[in-house]
């Protein structure tokens, strides 16, 4: 994707011939490559001299978070906020790191935001001054823009506790169901990446500075911190499904309430006029020009005294 010389936070793009025959003297080699694509995977496994245990690390298609270290190396794979278009951000991407002191090799396939950011601050003359600086530019930035989302998590689970008892409940649960999803899937990558942090600041490497490591720990707590936000999120989330269905419930027994009271007003009349309506002989009143007008005044009355008797036994 693009290719570093970095000197004093200042960076010489360079192409693969250059890349080919740099020596340690030259400065610190940045590389960021696309792990799906041939030509890096075959200068990988055949030129870059990485042990096969990090190449196979560096080109897997499925990751989570991890750190390994060995013989002053360090393999690093961490996850950020997938920026892509039309990509859901909590389907967090990869990228997978790879330091010594003279040398870093990053890969992804799905475009990585921080990356970008770290690209632009060295085309600013700003850049990383060390392969310990720059594992922390990256974790840093991958941590600065999960902020953001994070917050609007919290700020999406604020809106849904005040209008749970206002609004439709077919607009809200799919949004509540929603935000649980997304609670969920992205606390499944910055739970192990708050763990590989937190191991980060003690691996022994010469080229980490004691420098270096206080701001490892501080990633390592603002991204601990975050898991404790999804947490609550998470469970905040819970407690409103739990009482928009408390909700739900109440409003269907008092339409359940109110369906038996009209049953139990209207079902002795109806036996009245079934029974008039029987067809046979000796029906009271078929003679009679009045008596639909007396049975109607009859079932009026019978309604108001039911009325008043349920009135009375406070049911409704």
């Amino acid at each position: 994707m693009f290719a570093y010389i970095l000197e004093e936070g200042c960076g010489q793009a360079i192409g693969w011939q250059r890349v080919k025959t740099w020596e340690p003297g030259q400065g610190l080699l940045w590389l960021h490559l696309d792990y799906a694509d041939e030509g890096a995977k075959r200068w990988l496994v055949e030129e870059s001299g990485i042990d096969d245990v990090s190449c196979a690390a560096l080109m897997a298609v499925e990751t989570r978070p991890r750190v390994v270290a060995a013989a002053d190396t360090l393999l690093l794979i961490l996850r950020g906020i997938n920026f892509n278009p039309g990509a859901d951000p909590e389907d967090m991407v990869a990228v997978r790191m790879w330091f010594d002191e003279h040398r870093i090799i990053s890969m992804r396939h799905r475009r990585v935001m921080a990356m970008d950011d770290i690209n632009r601050t060295i085309e600013a003359e700003k850049g990383p001054l060390s392969s310990g600086d720059f594992l922390v530019m990256a974790a840093s930035k991958l941590t600065d823009r999960m902020a953001d989302v994070i917050g609007d998590i919290d700020d999406g689970v604020d809106e849904l506790e005040d209008t749970v008892l206002t609004e439709e409940s077919h607009e809200l649960r799919p949004r509540l169901a929603n935000l649980r999803r997304q609670t969920i899937s992205m606390r499944r990558y910055i739970s192990p990446q708050r763990d590989v942090l937190a191991r980060l600041q003690n691996e022994r490497v010469s080229w980490l500075n004691e420098l270096d490591r206080v701001r490892i720990r501080e990633i390592a707590e603002r991204t601990a911190r975050f898991v404790d936000d999804l947490d609550s999120a998470r469970d905040r989330a819970a407690i409103t499904q739990e009482e928009l269905n408390s909700h739900l419930s109440e409003q269907m027994n008092k339409t359940m309430y109110v369906l038996s009271i009209v049953a139990a007003i209207f079902l002795p009349l109806g036996l009245i006029t079934g029974l008039l309506g029987i067809n046979v002989g000796g029906i009271p009143g078929t003679e009679n020009q009045f008596a639909f007008a007396y049975v109607s005044i009859l079932l009026v009355v019978f309604a108001l005294v039911q009325y008043v008797l349920f009135k009375r036994k406070k049911w409704i």
